[in-house]
């Protein structure tokens, strides 16, 4: 069955671990959810099982890779359907002069036929979807023609479906945070990208705080990709499949109902050794806006940290949020 994309989560270096993805998955179920970005070396010089390790529950799920030499992608993207993910997607747009001294990443805009023969290689490993995430552009070629070039370059190794953050990056200035802040958003180039190309998949990402926002563009792209509103305002999903997927049935869990079917999954890795603040960083945002989350986030972060620490810590900080505020609400 094809992926189907109209709502996705960012991936996000150090917050979308498999501990968040897991609890993102108890929000919404139809969201497609994306790995940090793992680097080539990581997995083939590294833990593969480690840095690819996730819960069966988080499908559907995709990974992002991050690299510039063909044949290390296609290796890294056989391990990676072999782990079981629904996608693999080349990262084409992170900023930061560390994945600039790797030549990949953001940089990799400037040489379409890299992307095109990396591209190629990897969808002759696997048999999963293989995928680009880009900028608009970057420094130096800014321009709509430039992105087109890109992407019809990039398309004629059979990729089919574009997901594109509609900021340039600015290669030589900025940081990675600057770089997802000061560059204007331009969606009128994205959707003229799916006017022109109207047989990929084209999605949109940057700047995208809400649902709404989100279902505004639908009508003209295919898919929406929600970042850091999505991770420090989780429960902004709670209304995804209903809203964007079109479940009219679904009826979203309150966020107490999240907590209480979050603290089996936070016993299990407690046994497993993971200590309980890796989990806990990621729920901090869950009751944003109501009485009481001050409280949660307070206790959170002063207690989940002792070595013994374990799901009674998250009980006790969820009976300081009133349950009967946070239902009406919802």
């Amino acid at each position: 069955m094809p992926l189907d994309r109209r709502l996705s989560v960012a991936p996000m270096m150090d917050w979308t671990d498999r501990f968040d993805r897991y609890f993102l998955r108890l929000i919404t179920r139809r969201t497609v959810l994306y790995t940090e970005m793992i680097t080539t070396g990581a997995l083939l010089m590294g833990d593969a099982q480690r840095h690819l390790h996730f819960d069966a529950a988080e499908h559907p799920v995709a990974c992002q890779l991050g690299g510039s030499e063909p044949d290390e992608l296609a290796r890294a993207a056989k391990l990676v359907e072999q782990a079981d993910y629904d996608e693999v997607n080349l990262n084409v747009g992170c900023p930061s002069d560390r994945v600039q001294s790797g030549r990949f990443g953001a940089c990799l805009m400037a040489d379409p036929p890299l992307v095109r023969d990396c591209i190629a290689a990897m969808r002759d490993a696997v048999d999963i979807p293989v995928t680009v995430k880009s900028r608009i552009g970057i420094d130096g070629r800014e321009s709509y023609d430039d992105l087109a070039r890109f992407v019809a370059c990039v398309a004629e190794s059979g990729c089919d479906t574009f997901i594109v953050h509609a900021r340039i990056a600015i290669l030589a200035g900025l940081s990675p945070k600057e770089n997802r802040e000061i560059p204007p958003l331009k969606y009128d180039f994205v959707h003229r990208l799916k006017r022109d190309f109207p047989d990929l998949s084209i999605s949109i990402n940057g700047g995208i705080q809400s649902l709404e926002e989100a279902a505004a563009h639908l009508p003209d792209l295919d898919g929406v990709m929600i970042g850091r509103a999505a991770y420090q305002d989780p429960y902004c999903l709670a209304e995804a499949d209903r809203v964007i997927f079109g479940d009219a049935d679904w009826v979203p869990p309150s966020r107490h109902d999240v907590v209480r079917a979050l603290l089996p999954y936070i016993e299990e890795q407690r046994r497993q050794g993971t200590a309980l603040h890796h989990i806990t960083r990621h729920v901090l945002g869950l009751f944003n806006g109501l009485p009481g989350a001050r409280r949660w986030r307070r206790y959170l972060s002063e207690n989940a940290y002792g070595g013994a620490a374990g799901p009674e810590v998250v009980e006790q900080a969820m009976a300081l949020v009133p349950e009967d505020a946070a239902a009406q609400s919802a």
